[in-house]
């Protein structure tokens, strides 16, 4: 319960009260939490102070509220450092989730332009375009379409892409990737996207463009992905000077 004696807000205490049944398995995400009436007389404090608290939570958006319904635990965003080069594999690893990838398409095609420019192919070279639907722990996350030189894979099958492209590059192929450049920005789902992301449609997603080089320079793949804006979200280290 509150301390009244600590210098800390009250608001500030029930913040933290909630997080912890929250991490404790208390409250489940999509589960509604308590009336302002309720935890007024739980914690023994106003309402204001409770309502408070719970905008507070709103706003980082560990909560949510539904007019006429209540206020629900929200699924908590996932963190994607802008710095450091993963998979998607690798990342959901390091987060303790299970990757895994449903195939939607893989063909070999004509690179469109921009593609073909940022490839630097030469004419006539094609691509393995390989689209993925990008789950963890069994939840759509991300759809990914990327592109990859044939001449650089050409050995490549089904198999190879339903699970981590970057592993079988650099586990068998022996190249090593090195760096990315990545562009974000935000769009809405269309119905293809909210049908395969599980997401009403015109919901907020996130549209990230990568280029990926290996070491020795060469263009290795150009991704195209739309993640969900209520599972995922980007964070950066910024210094001054």
């Amino acid at each position: 319960m509150l301390n009244k004696k600590s210098p800390l807000p009250m608001y500030y205490q029930i913040e933290e009260d909630l997080k912890q049944k929250m991490s404790n398995g208390d409250y489940a995400p999509g589960d509604v939490i308590p009336s302002e009436r309720e935890l007024s007389e739980l914690y023994r404090v106003s309402r204001m102070t409770v309502r408070q608290a719970i905008t507070n939570l709103v706003n980082e958006d560990i909560l949510y509220r539904e007019k006429g319904k209540g206020t629900f635990v929200a699924e908590q965003k996932i963190e994607q450092p802008l710095q450091g080069l993963t998979s998607f594999t690798e990342d959901m690893k390091q987060r303790g989730m299970e990757a895994s990838s449903r195939l939607i398409g893989f063909d070999q095609v004509e690179a469109p332009a921009d593609v073909f420019r940022k490839l630097e192919l030469n004419e006539g070279e094609t691509v393995f375009r390989i689209q993925r639907i990008r789950y963890a722990d069994e939840k759509p996350m991300a759809i990914e379409t990327s592109f990859v030189p044939s001449r650089l894979v050409p050995d490549l099958t089904e198999d190879i892409v339903s699970g981590s492209l970057y592993q079988y590059v650099e586990g068998k192929l022996g190249y090593t990737i090195e760096k990315a450049t990545q562009m974000i920005e935000a769009t809405v789902a269309d119905s293809r996207q909210s049908e395969w992301l599980e997401v009403p449609l015109q919901s907020a997603i996130l549209y990230i463009e990568r280029k990926t080089l290996l070491t020795n320079g060469l263009p290795f793949e150009v991704v195209k992905s739309a993640y969900r804006a209520d599972r995922y979200k980007f964070v950066s280290d910024i210094y001054r000077g």
